[in-house]
């Protein structure tokens, strides 16, 4: 008797060896494209991957258990149909990082903290700023790749070592990346948990703040007791970004209304569209100079450089290299890699889901998830250890998340609490491992090996572990009993 006709007929779950092996295959090809492309992996190796994975698992389901291509597609199209308000929100997120840069309101922000460094509190305000800045703009990439480039530098000046530094910088990065609503890992994780944006992140800030909160003080501690030397960096940078920009406190505006929006429970569209109209209007007020460069003189020309600032690349010439890299934008055309990626990865989630193999793998950890901490702590070590197998943090975000969505509704545990742990782990550990893409790319940048800054970031290592303990404590871990019933 062949395969498919014994698990049709007889409705045999999937096996688990089956529900591997499209797992084994994409761990595989993942590796090979990482190897290659390095951190350019996300511009269209990992796409590949995942669908070369969702064949395997297509070929699997229908030749060895039976599965009809019908119900395989089905289950795709829901998957991205599920995903469509993720990927609107994110092509407003690339609007925002633009508009948001080009009016001046990042660049005022970024004046203002630097304002306040000082030797004795350095570490911590690096950390703080750090998380300002990848806060507004939604991005540990590009927070590191752009001040926190130039916090290295003014930190090694001071004479802190470069593990410290890096360690300090990450922290903030990354706390600024899984809190925000711009940030594209968070709304990947509210995404593929199936929460909303702003519900997902105000149930975050339970770990996500201790956490920080701890790496701060550590930070002043460390900072308060070393004896390093004064910089004059800090207002070389100011002072271009004030040759560049009308900085004005005016601009504060901008993250006020939006944090006022999301006060007000706005859905999450309107109140990035609204965030994007504020923005472009504070760049048309106070930086007509940035307008005429991006877009060209006269009305038209305004007009130009809004929609140039919302939807493609813009270079604006401070005249120092690194600046120039930190003002730089990419809109909603920078945003397409991971729209590309979240339809792939939705194809793939799809076919493992519609196909039982999904279900084969949550079994799995059902046979450990017993109690609210072990189905946690299983999710923690899951996102950790598809971050060290598949070397991407968006990947090991969208697997975690749909694997255990079923362990969590069978539980009756709320879907932010999935949504928290996914992010408790797979966001906030990819920088941590040498081969992950996070990993190879802030070393690089950063010009500090993996391991060497890895015992540094406090806030990277304690979130996972906060995460569990909130877990056994019970905290703000609410079950429903309609379901659960």
């Amino acid at each position: 008797m062949k395969f498919s006709n014994f698990f049709s007929k007889y409705k045999v779950q999937t096996p688990l060896w089956i529900a591997s092996i499209p797992l084994a295959v994409l761990v595989t090809v993942l590796a090979l494209v990482i190897k290659c492309f390095g951190a350019d992996a996300i511009g269209g190796g990992s796409q590949i991957a995942l669908l070369f994975a969702a064949a395997v698992a297509a070929m699997l389901a229908i030749t060895l258990c039976g599965q009809k291509w019908q119900a395989l597609e089905d289950a795709i199209v829901e998957n991205i149909r599920t995903s469509a308000s993720a990927i609107i929100i994110l092509l407003l997120i690339g609007a925002i990082s633009g508009t948001w840069m080009l009016s001046g309101t990042v660049p005022t922000l970024i004046c203002y903290g630097l304002e306040v460094i000082h030797p004795k509190i350095f570490l911590a305000v690096a950390c703080i700023i750090c998380a300002l800045v990848s806060l507004v703009t939604g991005s540990s990439w590009t927070t590191i790749a752009t001040i926190g480039v130039a916090l290295m530098g003014i930190g090694q000046a001071m004479g802190f070592s470069e593990g410290w530094i890096a360690g300090a910088i990450i922290s903030g990065a990354y706390f600024g990346d899984k809190v925000s609503a711009l940030s594209d890992t968070t709304v990947l994780a509210s995404a593929a948990s199936k929460v909303p944006l702003f519900e997902h992140i105000k149930y975050m800030l339970i770990t996500t703040v201790p956490s920080f909160t701890i790496a701060v003080i550590v930070f002043l501690a460390v900072s308060f007791f070393e004896t390093p030397q004064q910089s004059a960096q800090i207002a070389h940078i100011s002072e271009t970004l004030h040759s560049t920009f009308n900085i004005s406190a005016w601009l504060l505006l901008v993250p006020l209304i939006t944090a006022l929006l999301i006060l007000r429970k706005l859905p999450a569209l309107i109140t990035l569209f609204a965030a994007t109209v504020v923005a472009s209007i504070a760049m048309v007020i106070l930086q007509p100079e940035i307008i005429d460069q991006v877009g060209g003189e006269g009305a038209l020309g305004t007009f130009r450089g809004i929609m140039i600032a919302c939807s493609s690349n813009t270079a604006v010439d401070t005249g120092d290299a690194m600046l120039n890299e930190l003002v730089a934008t990419r809109g909603m055309g920078g945003m397409l890699s991971t729209i590309w990626l979240i339809l792939c990865a939705m194809c793939f989630g799809g076919v493992m889901s519609g196909s039982g193999m999904l279900g084969a793998l949550t079994r799995l950890f059902m046979r450990f998830a017993k109690r609210t901490v072990s189905v946690v702590s299983s999710t923690i070590a899951t996102g950790i250890f598809c971050n060290l197998t598949t070397a991407d943090q968006y990947i090991s975000i969208i697997i975690t998340g749909n694997t255990f969505g079923d362990l969590y509704r069978q539980r009756g545990l709320e879907g932010r609490l999935l949504s928290r742990s996914v992010e408790d782990s797979a966001t906030v550990t990819s920088v941590l491992i040498p081969w992950n893409s996070c990993g190879m790319t802030q070393s690089t940048v950063l010009g500090v090996a993996t391991i060497t800054y890895l015992p540094y970031c406090l806030f990277n290592i304690l979130s996972p572990m906060l995460s569990i303990t909130v877990a056994a404590l019970g905290y703000k871990i609410i079950k429903n009993r309609a379901e659960n019933e």
